[in-house]
């Protein structure tokens, strides 16, 4: 009797382990992306990198931000395992202000949904600031 369930035991365990499903993984190289500061008008387009290090085809169905000033484009086809991609995002630097924007990234991968984020700051040259008139105007008396 200890025979049979030891046997059904182990053979449960067996099915188990053969019955598991393959699963997409998505690993980020980096998941924030600091433009620094930038001026006015440079180029906003960078580049998030990731590998799919699971078992099983990965698919990006959806890449969204968190606003119109941020157009961020998923990879068409899907991902391979071993194989990665590209998530491209542009920054509309025609806007003075501090960049914090987070893309949304959902998938098939056994962690669907992964927020990345940029940051920055996008200056103006042309334009000083209250306290660099001020500084000028100190050292020209």
């Amino acid at each position: 009797m200890k025979n049979l369930i030891v046997i059904l035991f182990v053979g449960l365990i067996s099915l188990g382990v053969s019955a598991q499903e393959k699963v997409a993984k998505i690993e980020f190289k980096t998941d924030v992306i600091d433009y620094g500061t930038i001026e006015k008008g440079a180029n906003g387009v960078r580049v998030f990198e990731f590998t799919n290090t699971g078992d099983a085809p990965l698919i990006i169905s959806s890449v969204k931000s968190t606003c119109g000033c941020t157009v961020p484009k998923k990879p068409k086809g899907p991902i391979m395992p071993g194989e990665t991609g590209e998530i491209e995002v542009k920054y509309d630097t025609k806007r003075v202000n501090p960049i914090r924007k987070t893309i949304t990234v959902i998938s098939n991968a056994d962690t669907p949904t992964v927020a990345l984020k940029i940051k920055g700051l996008v200056i103006d040259p042309n334009k000083t600031s209250v306290l660099e008139k001020k500084e000028k105007s100190m050292i020209e008396q």
